[in-house]
This record gives structure tokens, C-alpha cells and sequence, in this order.
């Protein structure tokens, strides 16, 4: 009984995407009376404005985090922090991927990579590691995209607060993997 319905569910599942590329764009022109592909032609000269505008702030935020990366700079913080690390319970393996989390996404999953690799993907820094990947948000990549699109140039809290969301996101991580995992 269980499994017809999941398997109808399954078979449903696969209708959703098309039904909505096709379903939305039917409704706005025969609804709503909108002329859509005069409407979509709008958006992509808007969206090709903003990616524009936006270049610089990529451009910026992917030197200074391959400058962080090639200095050496992770590798001294990895090893200065290490002690105070293992004292409180986090893994000083998960570390750089914390700090880079926030920096950029292909970096963090670039080291999400080597941290499987290194550790193999049942290990219980991996599944800290994929947790954490999961619970936090490239924070200064969004920040400098999403506001350089608009032309923000005074960021007041939204650093702090999204710094604090990682934070939170990397501790929760590694305190409901250990709950749950060990």
C-alpha cells in the first residue's frame, strides 16, 4: 500500500518542473492577458545589466580569497588555532572549511572535497564537514553580489549577522553530528 504510493508519488514528481515551465507562461498570457515574451526580453536586458554591474565585486572577492589561499594564511591560522580548538571540541580538520565557507562556495566545496577524500565519506569529519556545507551561506560572495547589484554601499549589520549565522551553522554542525553520529 505504502510503496503504490510513493511510486505514484515518484511518477507525479516527475511532471512538476514541466507543468510549471509550461502551466506559468499559459496562465500569464491567457489569465492575465500579460505578453510574456515581450515581458521575458525585459528581464534578461535587466539581468544582463546587473551582471554588468557586478563583475567588479566577483572579480574582487575571488582575488582576495585566492590571495588568503595561496599565502599561506589558512595554514598558520589552522595551526595557531589547533589547541584551543581540540580543548573546546571542534574538529581542527572542519576549520578550514568554516573560514572559507563564508569566502567562497567552490572553495568550500573544493575543501569538502579534500576532506573526504582525505578522511573517506562515512568519516565523522566528512559528515561535520557536509553539515556544515550545508548550514551556512557563502556570506561575503552573496553580500558583494546581491549589493553591488543595487549599488549598496554601506553594508552595516548584514556582515555581522551573516559572520554569526556561520558561526552558528559550524557549531551546530559539529555539536548535532557528534550527538547524533558518535
Amino acid at each position: 500500500m505504502i510503496e503504490s504510493i510513493i511510486e505514484s508519488m515518484n511518477n507525479g514528481a516527475r511532471y512538476i518542473i514541466p507543468l510549471l515551465i509550461v502551466g506559468i507562461p499559459l496562465y500569464a498570457m491567457a489569465i492575465k492577458q500579460v505578453k510574456v515574451y515581450e515581458v521575458f526580453v525585459e528581464g534578461a536586458k535587466d539581468g544582463f545589466t546587473i551582471a554588468i554591474r557586478i563583475i567588479p565585486y566577483l572579480v574582487a572577492i575571488l582575488v582576495a580569497l585566492g590571495m588568503f589561499r595561496a599565502s599561506g594564511a589558512l595554514d598558520i591560522l589552522l595551526n595557531f588555532l589547533s589547541p584551543a580548538l581540540n580543548f573546546v571540541g571542534f574538529p581542527p580538520e572542519n576549520l578550514p572549511l568554516a573560514l572559507m565557507r563564508p569566502l567562497s562556495g567552490s572553495g568550500s566545496l573544493g575543501l569538502l572535497t579534500d576532506l573526504i577524500n582525505e578522511h573517506g565519506s562515512d568519516s565523522l569529519y566528512a559528515k561535520i564537514g557536509a553539515t556544515m556545507f550545508g548550514s551556512s551561506e557563502t556570506t561575503f560572495y552573496v553580500l558583494a553580489v546581491y549589493f553591488g547589484s543595487v549599488g549598496v554601499v554601506r553594508s552595516r549589520h548584514a556582515i555581522p549577522a551573516g559572520l554569526i549565522g556561520d558561526l552558528v551553522g559550524a557549531i551546530a554542525a559539529v555539536f548535532f553530528c557528534k550527538l547524533l553520529l558518535t
